[in-house]
């Protein structure tokens, strides 16, 4: 009776091992033998808390649909979706958070229902198909060009969108002009005029932060790139659908730069 117990402690340490050799991890995934990647995350169970509050917002049974995990990292959300029945694609810059992804993947056993690849935001440029879902959290602030990224997202999203950004403290939406004369600009200055703070430095060591938008600003931005906000699940995070409305002309005039005929 003792070698089934004997066999599942070295199971685990095996699995221990593989953990850390594979650190260190920004998601704290919960493997199905009930281990924890990361289970003293500064965030606390993340993403787990979050998302408790935004899968109600995701369809319960996504059979049959295409996601597009943008900036997948260890791959949490590609999992939780896929799990859900969807068919991810997951995208990450970090061959680190691939190998995780990968290894995750494989320890759900949802290798046939989650593609990896190393691939950047911006590459969508080059991307020629659509996806009913993309998932879009945890990287836009990242980006030193988020508008392009954006743009690049409403070209391959069919049905819903999941935005997320790091923001800056407090903003309601108020009325903004449609047309703002050009001696009217102190109206910028009001606390919920939309706007995104530059971060030339750091924001909690990391130098990659480069962007917070206020909530009037992500509403604005999230309007000006041809989506309209469903829902807001928890602070930060936007469920959006695509609007009929083609790209702006200067990232058609990018698209023929970088891809000509």
């Amino acid at each position: 009776m003792s070698a089934p117990v004997a066999s599942h402690t070295e199971e685990a340490g095996r699995l221990r091992r593989e953990i850390e050799s594979l650190g260190p991890w920004f998601h704290n995934l919960h493997l199905p033998n009930g281990l924890q990647t990361a289970p003293g995350h500064f965030l606390g169970d993340f993403p787990t808390n979050k998302w408790r509050e935004v899968a109600p917002s995701v369809p319960d049974d996504l059979s049959g649909w295409t996601v597009l995990d943008i900036g997948c990292n260890a791959g949490f959300y590609s999992i939780e979706l896929a799990r859900r029945g969807a068919s991810v694609t997951a995208l990450d810059v970090d061959e680190r958070y691939l190998r995780q992804a990968r290894w995750a993947a494989r320890q759900y056993a949802l290798e046939s229902r989650i593609e990896l690849r190393h691939a950047h935001a911006y590459e969508l440029l080059r991307e020629q198909r659509t996806y009913d879902l993309v998932w879009f959290t945890g990287l836009f602030y990242h980006l030193r060009y988020p508008l392009i990224a954006l743009d690049l997202v409403r070209r391959v999203t069919a049905r819903l969108m999941m935005f997320q950004s790091l923001t800056m403290p407090g903003g309601t939406t108020d009325p903004v002009p449609t047309d703002l004369p050009i001696d009217g600009r102190e109206l910028m200055l009001k606390p919920n005029w939309p706007k995104m703070a530059f971060i030339e430095h750091r924001v909690a060591a990391d130098p990659t932060n480069w962007w917070a938008p206020n909530h009037p600003c992500v509403e604005a931005l999230l309007r000006s790139a041809g989506f309209r906000v469903l829902e807001r699940p928890t602070h930060e995070f936007y469920l959006c659908e695509p609007v009929a409305a083609g790209p702006p002309r200067d990232l058609e005039a990018l698209c023929a730069l970088l891809m000509p005929p």
